[in-house]
């Protein structure tokens, strides 16, 4: 298919932003445990929380940054950030100083969460300390999502959460919760009518919106007995024209079409202090593309790097939208691809 000048344009544009050096995303991890034990989850949950040294070592990088950014986004993933709540207050109440400091840096923070801890108190809390926009996931009603988004000791965890929203919309906290609802042939029958309680109980609230996504194989150990829904399923659209029903499209969420990790300046801290770029091939040594040390700088391989930028040289939206796909394609092409320098951002 032929790029138009506008196609291009919009590239060129969103290669520049991802090697800004004045915009930072930070995915940090503050702990790889997790109270749940979803039925696809990927993670191993190995490691535990984030050791001092990291925490020191994120603190200093964004005093190293900040002077240089007009950004910085910090974005909490886990395990279940909240079980490191102390971390989580500790660096971003150092980022509201930092920003307090420096003219021009606006700092924003998000949090991806089961939900369990959030309810309208800590969500207050939460935004009280600039972390305004939370994720969590739905798998359906109490009795489908019970069945696969457990707590580790066994027990339901659908009607803590939804007592945790029903709090969130009764408070006054600034803040905007993102409902990712998965979706699989199991609780498509049941999907209308629970969809249709989420946009009567909760998006007349614009504070919520929700992104309905297919729960897909990501290489945890139930893969082989999971099934999964189509990616052209006509019935998903259904149901987004559901939700949309009486109020306007900005209920429904639409994710970016370039992935945080196509970007140069988007960095995954994990809790024992090593770099990657994705959430998800947590278990993958391409993952792995250095180490945060102490005192905020980073030691980055560029050969680990690079693989992780090739969207960009080879102008394929593919890649763009999942990096990963550079390691699970033939790799034959992308070796070509690969023998040219990449552009990056000036990490130190």
């Amino acid at each position: 298919m032929t790029s138009t000048i506008s196609d291009i344009s919009s590239f060129d544009q969103d290669l520049a932003d991802s090697v800004r050096s004045d915009r930072l995303q930070l995915i940090l991890l503050p702990t790889e445990q997790c109270n749940f034990r979803c039925t696809y989850c990927y993670e191993d949950f190995a490691i535990g929380q984030m050791a001092p040294e990291v925490v020191s070592g994120v603190k200093n990088l964004i005093d190293r940054r900040a002077a240089g950014l007009r950004r910085l986004q910090l974005s909490w993933f886990g395990g279940e950030p909240l079980l490191a709540r102390s971390i989580i207050e500790d660096v971003t109440s150092h980022a509201l100083r930092a920003q307090e400091r420096h003219d021009g840096l606006v700092y924003e923070s998000d949090m991806t969460t089961n939900g369990y801890m959030l309810d309208g108190e800590m969500a207050e809390h939460m935004a009280d300390l600039g972390v305004r926009t939370h994720q969590i996931s739905l798998d359906g009603p109490d009795d489908h999502h019970d069945r696969t988004r457990v707590r580790a000791d066994g027990r339901g965890t659908f009607q803590k959460i939804w007592r945790n929203l029903i709090s969130i919309r009764e408070s006054s906290a600034a803040v905007r919760i993102l409902l990712r609802v998965h979706l699989t042939p199991e609780n498509m029958p049941v999907m209308p009518e629970f969809l249709t309680c989420i946009r009567d109980t909760l998006l007349d609230d614009p504070r919520f919106s929700v992104f309905l996504k297919r729960v897909v194989r990501l290489g945890g150990p139930n893969d082989a007995t999971m099934n999964v829904l189509d990616a052209d399923d006509c019935k998903i659209a259904d149901l987004e024209r559901l939700l949309v029903q009486g109020g306007d499209s900005e209920r429904i969420f639409t994710p970016d079409e370039i992935c945080y990790a196509a970007r140069a300046n988007s960095l995954l801290v994990r809790a024992d202090g090593r770099l990657g770029k994705c959430t998800v091939a947590l278990s993958d040594d391409a993952n792995t593309i250095g180490r945060l040390l102490p005192d905020g700088s980073l030691d980055v391989d560029n050969r680990q790097l690079q693989p992780w930028l090739l969207g960009w040289e080879s102008r394929d939206p593919e890649v763009n939208a999942c990096p990963y796909l550079t390691f699970t394609r033939d790799p034959r092409p992308l070796l070509q691809i690969g023998k040219r320098p990449v552009t990056t951002a000036t990490y130190g």
